[in-house]
């Protein structure tokens, strides 16, 4: 075995994601309190991070407004975990076609796909738990999640996967210490950053290590797949059915969201670890740049 971890360094890596999932993992079902009560007053999501937290919308709602804002913006954002954690483990299961199965690199890639099951459980029964409806992408968005797996691969894998992990892990950081927020809420948010640390981990060394060999045309659509992810994912955080279900104005909502300055700082806080990141191993090219500052992600 020394001899197999010596001829693979990746394996190392996932042997100490391994042996740390033996030590700190989850499951929803007996982990999470399903039968108590949700609080009546209080928020499901902290006010400062709510995509209309300050715009003129925001100052003429009432706490029982805000509260029914801040449960559809949880369940949009579960509902975006969900459909987004569906679409690595098709890629991560594509992967394994040529993986060696007694590699311990491919024995994390199957730990961390039992790992996003069971989050799909936990934000599905969250999403039912406070009342709420999942939402699911539509037009281009749909278009986009269905045939993505298809085209990526290899760095383009572990690109995809850091986009949608880092920047809701930043998003959770902030929300699951609020004394203000749901216990249900909160308690989730802790499982999840706990096991999304070592897929972001394993994401990070892979990606790092297919970066100093990638060719220009890799190297090129990686990038452009990063500047694509900007719009797509201001569109998924200010999605119009959620504030039509909040009973506000969705169009008039979605503009000011945008708009927003403090939402866009709330966006540009979760994706500043992922950009130095992509720029230090050479995958924030310009045009991702130009994206990212046009959609809110980089100052």
């Amino acid at each position: 075995m020394a001899e197999k971890l010596g001829a693979h360094p990746r394996d190392e890596v996932a042997k100490r994601l391994l042996d740390g999932s033996v030590k700190r993992s989850y499951d929803p079902v007996v982990d999470m309190d399903w039968d108590a009560p949700l609080d009546p007053d209080k928020l499901f999501l902290p006010a400062e991070v709510i995509s209309l937290y300050g715009t003129p919308m925001w100052q003429q709602m009432s706490h029982e407004q805000r509260r029914e804002l801040s449960r559809q913006e949880l369940a949009n954002v579960l509902s975006v975990g969900i459909w987004f954690e569906n679409v690595l483990n098709r890629m991560l299961l594509r992967e394994l076609l040529s993986e060696d199965p007694t590699s311990k690199h491919a024995h994390y890639t199957l730990t961390e796909m039992g790992d996003e099951c069971r989050h799909m459980v936990m934000f599905g029964r969250v999403i039912d738990r406070v009342g709420a409806r999942p939402y699911w992408p539509k037009g281009l968005a749909a278009v986009f999640v269905k045939v993505l797996p298809f085209f990526l691969r290899k760095s383009m894998v572990w690109t995809g996967a850091l986009l949608g992990e880092e920047i809701f892990d930043a998003l959770q950081r902030r929300i699951m210490s609020d004394p203000d927020l749901q216990p249900l809420v909160a308690r989730l948010m802790r499982i999840h950053v706990t096991e999304e640390a070592r897929h972001i981990r394993f994401a990070r060394e892979a990606l790092a290590r297919d970066a100093r060999t990638l060719p220009w045309w890799e190297r090129r659509y990686t990038q452009t797949l990063a500047a694509i992810a900007a719009p797509l994912f201001a569109g998924m955080f200010t999605n119009s059915h959620m504030y039509v279900r909040a009973g506000l104005d969705g169009r008039e909502a979605k503009r000011q969201a945008l708009a927003n300055p403090r939402f866009r700082q709330a966006r540009e806080t979760g994706s500043a670890r992922l950009a130095t990141f992509l720029d230090d191993i050479g995958l924030m090219g310009s045009l991702t740049r130009a994206s990212w500052r046009r959609w809110g992600f980089l100052a």
